[in-house]
């Protein structure tokens, strides 16, 4: 099933969480809404699933109009973060709860019941605990409980509110992947809401980056981090370093050296702000051949990479460089050294750009 939504706009009093945002999710896709709290993409989610009734706008099922709809009448499976299975059903129950409630001329038969929530425990590898009760099983044991809940009821559109956010690190992780996977299997229209920019990378068909209730990129997750329209974008996902430049003639003005910025050629002067990622930096032993120079603060070495934490001789502004640990470790850094540091790669922003960000 396809989604479409056009025009949508949800305010909350003087807060404006949707603002005039539009977008359209191809069937199959798994979609990650992205973006921090309070950005409007869990209202989108609530919009879509028809839990929050929108100020203006239209929201389209397979083309249909489901603007007015009830949500029991869009199809919809909805995915909560904190679980909310029933404490007082065993897994079972809390899988077979949504059809045993459907009106008497929908509801299967026992017999198909009982087989359909033992092939959905089996889908999400949890049959063996259809006995037990919520409480007796681990976080995510119980989110993928409330997974196979939703598909129960067969619906055309998947809907995940942070999902894994009530998990710790290692459990989420393995839970995206099962995710990926599931989807791979069922390939059911899914969009999930999360603020983890890893998660969105990492799961995800495409990505819709929010902001203050606006998108701010749509786009695959190599296009998005390699290629972010915004500053915002840039600064959001995914560690940035800030550099002030003046931007004349198709370059811009770094420290000492100029870039290419071909998107300004033909452009009037301008004062601009370059964005580069930590390991856009590299670390040069002849300062001819430097952008800038720092002094090391702290190093922190994290398995095959080493974060260095500076400071910029020319600002004394923070700055965040990534090395190879073997280049680490051959160049024999030690705290309090002033390094060389040639950017590799930029993106140039015109001021104004960052002050709408």
């Amino acid at each position: 099933m396809s989604i479409q939504v056009e025009h949508v706009s949800k305010r909350f009093g003087e807060f404006v969480a949707l603002d005039d945002v539009s977008l359209t999710i191809e069937p199959g896709e798994l979609v990650a809404l992205l973006g921090p709290s309070g950005s409007g993409k869990t209202t989108l989610l609530r919009v879509i699933a028809g839990l929050e009734p929108l100020d203006s706008g239209r929201i389209y099922l397979d083309a249909e109009d489901a603007t007015h709809k009830h949500v029991q009448e869009r199809a919809v499976g909805f995915v909560f973060q904190h679980y909310a299975l029933f404490r007082h059903m065993s897994v079972f129950e809390n899988v077979a709860f949504g059809l045993r409630v459907m009106s008497r001329r929908e509801r299967p038969s026992e017999a198909v019941i009982q087989e359909k929530v033992h092939r959905l425990l089996d889908l999400v590898q949890l049959d063996w605990l259809a006995k037990r009760y919520p409480h007796q099983l681990s976080g995510g044991q119980r989110q993928r409980i409330a997974l196979a809940r939703a598909l129960a009821i067969e619906p055309s559109v998947l809907l995940l509110d942070e999902p894994f956010g009530a998990l710790d690190a290692k459990v989420r992780k393995e839970l995206r992947r099962w995710l990926r996977r599931l989807h791979d299997e069922i390939h059911l229209t899914s969009v999930f809401v999360t603020h983890d920019q890893e998660e969105a990378l990492e799961v995800a068909d495409r990505i819709v980056v929010f902001n203050q209730g606006r998108i701010e990129q749509i786009g695959a997750p190599d296009e998005v981090y390699d290629h972010p329209q915004t500053p915002f974008v840039y600064g959001f996902l995914g560690h940035a370093n800030r550099f002030a430049t003046s931007i004349k003639e198709g370059n811009a003005q770094i420290g000492a050296v100029s870039i290419p910025a071909p998107e300004f050629a033909g452009t009037p002067a301008q004062e601009g702000v370059a964005y580069a990622r930590p390991h856009d930096l590299e670390i040069v032993t002849d300062p001819a051949a430097a952008t800038l120079s720092a002094t090391l603060e702290h190093a922190t070495k994290i398995g095959p990479s080493v974060r260095l934490e500076c400071l910029r001789a020319d600002t004394q502004m923070p700055l965040d460089v990534e090395v190879p640990r073997e280049r680490y470790d051959e160049l024999g850094l030690r705290v309090g050294q002033v390094i060389y540091l040639a950017l590799r790669r930029a993106k140039v922003f015109p001021i104004r750009a960052e002050a709408n960000a």
